[in-house]
């Protein structure tokens, strides 16, 4: 009988990421907004699960990972709730004929989406050009966030 002391299972290191995929899949990460077309609310899973894949592999598709989720929580998620809420009080006070004067700021709420759609599709062609995009108001928190 042998006293051995079980020797760490070594662990697997990927190598980083060439600039190249670092472009592709930050551009995926945003696009993600699109699966929201065909599912309606799991497109923020797209950049989620490239943060959790790539997070450490690389620093740039983590930060636009990131962005793209919390873009898509506040614009799409937040946007869609924006949107019931505006039709349902529309609604109730067009029984009063009141709401029919919200029916057009209830319209103006529904676009909220799609500027939001065309803003990610926008965000993932400049990644894919190298660009070092951030989302208005919340790029520098997540730059700061995950740099400093």
């Amino acid at each position: 009988m042998t006293d051995e002391i079980p020797q760490p299972i070594p662990q697997r290191v990927l190598p980083p990421l060439s600039p190249a995929e670092e472009r592709q899949w930050a551009m995926l990460a945003h696009l993600g907004i699109l699966v929201n077309l065909v599912s309606g609310f799991l497109g923020p899973l797209v950049p989620l699960i490239i943060y959790m894949l790539y997070k450490d592999r690389s620093r740039y598709v983590a930060y636009q990972a990131l962005q793209g989720l919390v873009f898509q929580m506040i614009w799409w998620i937040g946007g869609g709730l924006l949107i019931g809420a505006a039709w349902t009080i529309t609604g109730v006070l067009s029984a009063v004929l009141i709401g029919l004067l919200c029916i057009p700021f209830a319209c103006l709420f529904s676009l909220v989406p799609v500027v939001a759609l065309f803003y990610g599709i926008y965000a993932g062609i400049q990644c894919n050009q190298g660009e070092d995009f951030k989302y208005w108001l919340i790029g520098d928190w997540f730059r700061a966030t995950l740099i400093g």
